[in-house]
């Protein structure tokens, strides 16, 4: 019994250190703009489908809406109609200026993209300033849940996505995901891809072979190992970025907002002293308080 007690007190410590905007205040539907919209995948059975619900905490005012394999061919190119798609999400738009947050709610069933990645291609997209949780009931890569954020975007702000920035926001969602699975860290996958980004809204590289300087001195900037085949597929995939219909003044800024939040992501908590003592004086007191229970 003392084990549950104890165990049930450390969930709540850690939610509330880790994630302190989880209990903020609610401040209700923000009225400038459309409900809350869950996006499922239109594979889901229909128990999946609740499942994936609560995970998502789709209660009250949430619009529903579904996405299926004609979605997928309408945003990619080459996209199969048959495609299974499970991957769900919930987005949430935001002031403008607010960024994007992304959240994977049911991490152990979303095995490929981490939120960076949805993050960094959600914005070469054109979808900004947004809250997305995303979800799975069971193990899937997760790529059809861009295809659902796209549509759900869009029903949500009534404006119409470019199709060839979402596919190309597709194909760079492979890309990391194929450099990732080639032994790259997944954070520095999606720092790399930020900071190529980068460069290239700044300096406007108007062809291949300025695209391919950048990606070579980023790759040698952050150390990182690409065999020859992953060079190409990220040089082939900068320069489709590098020619998309972008204002890429205000690219810079929304991507250096990105590359701080990764940046932070990278060594935070790990190295915050602070927190370490937080989570001393915690379990120090605990100790104390079921001490005088005891005695």
């Amino acid at each position: 019994m003392m084990k549950k007690i104890i165990s049930a007190i450390t969930m709540v410590f850690a939610l509330s250190v880790l994630s302190p905007a989880m209990g903020s205040a609610n401040v209700g539907i923000n009225e400038k703009f459309g409900l809350p919209i869950a996006v499922y995948g239109g594979d889901l059975s229909a128990a999946e489908k609740d499942s994936v619900a609560k995970s998502l905490d789709v209660t009250g005012e949430v619009e529903e809406i579904e996405v299926t394999g004609q979605d997928l061919v309408k945003y990619i190119k080459d996209g199969d109609a048959r495609a299974r798609m499970y991957s769900s999400a919930k987005i949430t738009r935001q002031d403008e200026g607010k960024g994007m947050v992304v959240q994977i709610v049911t991490p152990d069933n979303i095995t490929q993209v981490t939120t960076d990645m949805y993050a960094n291609a959600m914005l070469t997209a054109g979808i900004k300033d947004a809250t997305v949780e995303v979800a799975a009931p069971k193990p899937v890569t997760g790529h059809s849940a861009l295809v659902g954020i796209y549509k759900a975007y869009e029903v949500n702000s009534g404006e119409e996505l470019d199709p060839e920035r979402t596919d190309v926001a597709n194909d760079e969602l492979s890309v990391a995901t194929e450099i990732a699975d080639g032994g790259v860290e997944e954070a520095k996958v999606s720092e790399l891809l930020t900071e190529i980004k980068k460069e290239i809204a700044e300096q406007k590289p108007e062809t291949r072979e300025e695209v391919e300087k950048i990606v070579e001195e980023q790759i040698v900037r952050l150390q990182i190992e690409l065999s020859p085949e992953d060079r190409k597929l990220l040089v082939d995939l900068m320069d489709r970025i590098s020619n998309l219909n972008i204002d890429f003044s205000q690219w810079s800024t929304e991507l250096n907002d990105l590359s701080k939040t990764i940046e932070d992501k990278i060594g935070t908590v790990v190295n915050d002293d602070g927190f370490w003592q937080s989570v001393k004086n915690f379990f120090n007191k605990l100790i104390d308080g079921i001490r005088s229970l005891l005695s």
